[in-house]
């Protein structure tokens, strides 16, 4: 870093105005002679804030005291009183909070791998509307281990993958710095669990720490595409050979702004993106709001058909967001008309995160995940075919509850994004689009970017994947149960209004197995079966 950063960069003037006030008092100092103890008070004390500037800039345990020396001390000193405004940031449904304080706490102390536990209680109102609550055993099993497991593979799969029931969601290289995927993935290398490229490509901090890796493929074909925008299948099934990627994913659509494309300025098309996306420098990067390599439920069903084929036989499946109920029945239909089955499927909730969306996309499109999983579940079963795929779900999932919930409601695993990203530092600025992050989580600045330090933040990112596990084990065994795909919906209750309650059985019926395929009156899938053909994504008239 060099000394003209350090003058001129805004987020060092604290530094520089120390050090300026140390020189002069220095010199003040020197030209008196015979300092007496004023003088030398203020000389100890620039000398010290100075110092301590520079400490700041050189340990490595907290990111956002390297990109702010000394003045990033004020967010320490507003967190020791914390208690004391949780009123305030308790809650993100009835805050308006983009995430809870209280969560983003317990993600914090989970990576650090310090006490997580609270005292006096719930500070919950459990009489709210909205409450919910997973039901205990009077039989309570003992601790069975956490590494809870799945497999991810049709019977016979030469290349079935082992996951985790909890991983890292889809997060690109340029959208996150090249520090930041290392740090993930060198967690997950240590901890045994899978991190997701997002769409923006393999890059070379994704392969250096060697981490499992889901290769998500969106519409941009990122890795994998020719000059004109068009799906290479030679470049797909040349880097989905690697065996590091165990599982190749089709994203569809993404939860915080589905049916949305997105443009990478030339500007920040570095040459490290230029080379991972397959992209040239100096023009923008266009990643269209739909795919060019199919247009119906069938040609989708084939496309991953040969994404199985070209990867040597791996997990394929592929990630969306609920939208028109019909176009995902259709594509249920194209998997029988081509006996063409994914292997698995990811259910995005709008809820989820980006680095940047329009408001309305953020706030009123797409489906959330519980009525998305649970439409995909059902759906699956109504078409007799819910053993042969396992389903993933994402979206604002960061506690041991939020993953027992989803797995209650269809989910075999679950990813999270947010979470990761607090592990590794991040303190919610919502900066993320203005590559200004204070943390160097979210930036393409190589200056910010230095502040986070890729072994200290992989460890944690390893103890919140570990200690979420963990306080998931505890929640398994309180129930009675030896495995979180042992959850039940029947587990779960939710407050509707001060005197009524309803478990997530009632709130959420299930079909029965081929219901679909025999004619249901179930109003949410009867009209949208109907309407669902296998050759369009269209509605039938």
């Amino acid at each position: 870093m060099s000394a003209l950063t350090l003058a001129f960069a805004p987020r060092y003037i604290c530094l520089t105005l120390a050090n300026l006030l140390f020189a002069a008092v220095a010199i003040y100092v020197a030209a008196s002679g015979t300092p007496g103890w004023i003088e030398g008070a203020a000389l100890a004390l620039t000398g010290g804030i100075a110092l301590l500037g520079w400490r700041d800039l050189t340990q490595r345990r907290h990111a956002i005291l390297r990109n702010y020396p000394i003045a990033a001390h004020l967010r320490f000193l507003l967190e020791e009183i914390r208690p004391e405004m949780r009123q305030y940031f308790f809650e993100d449904e009835k805050t308006g909070m983009p995430f809870s304080r209280d969560k983003r706490a317990v993600v914090y102390q989970r990576a650090k791998a310090v006490l997580d536990k609270r005292p006096f209680g719930t500070q919950y109102d459990v009489y709210a509307e909205g409450y919910e609550w997973l039901h205990h055993s009077v039989a309570p099993r003992p601790l069975s281990g956490s590494d809870f497991r799945v497999r991810v593979g049709a019977p016979g799969t030469e290349h079935a993958y082992s996951a985790s029931v909890f991983n890292i969601s889809a997060m690109s290289f340029g959208s996150l710095s090249s520090n930041a995927i290392l740090a993930l993935n060198k967690g997950a290398k240590m901890g045994g669990f899978a991190h997701d490229t997002g769409e923006g490509g393999f890059s070379p901090y994704h392969r250096e720490n060697g981490g499992d890796i889901i290769w998500e493929l969106g519409s941009g074909y990122f890795g994998a595409r020719n000059a004109d925008g068009t799906f290479s299948p030679e470049k797909f099934a040349e880097t989905a050979k690697n065996p590091q990627i165990k599982m190749v994913e089709l994203k569809m659509s993404q939860g915080a702004k589905p049916g949305h494309g997105g443009v990478l300025p030339a500007a920040k098309v570095s040459k490290e993106i230029s080379i991972t996306r397959g992209i040239p420098m100096g023009v923008d990067c266009i990643s269209p709001a739909s795919h060019s390599a199919f247009a119906t439920p069938i040609e989708m069903m084939k496309f991953i058909g040969e994404m199985r084929r070209l990867s040597g036989g791996k997990p394929a499946g592929f990630k969306l967001c609920i939208g028109h109920r019909w176009e995902f029945l259709a594509i249920c239909k194209a998997m029988l008309e081509t006996g063409i089955l994914p292997d698995f499927i990811v259910v995005d909730g709008k809820e989820g995160g980006t680095g940047a969306a329009p408001l309305e996309f953020l706030d009123h499109l797409g489906t959330p995940l519980r009525e998305g999983l649970d439409f995909v579940h059902n759906a699956l079963i109504g078409i007799g075919v819910r053993e042969h795929i396992r389903v993933g779900a994402s979206g604002k999932i960061a506690s041991a509850f939020d993953v027992a919930r989803a797995m209650a409601l269809g989910a075999d695993w679950c990813n999270a994004a947010r979470g990761f990203m607090f592990a590794l530092g991040c303190i919610q600025s919502q900066s993320c689009h203005t590559d200004r992050c204070p943390t160097g989580v979210a930036t393409q600045d190589p200056t910010r970017a230095r502040a986070l330090d890729v072994p200290d933040k992989a460890e944690r990112v390893r103890n919140f994947h570990k200690q979420t596990l963990h306080a998931l084990a505890e929640l398994v065994a309180a129930a009675g149960l030896d495995h979180p795909g042992q959850f039940r919906r029947a587990h779960f209750f939710r407050r509707l209004a001060d005197h009524e309650v309803g478990s997530f059985a009632e709130l959420y019926p299930e079909l029965e197995s081929g219901e679909l395929l025999r004619g249901t009156r179930d109003k949410r899938f009867a009209d949208a079966w109907r309407l669902a053909r296998a050759d369009s994504f269209q509605p039938a008239p």
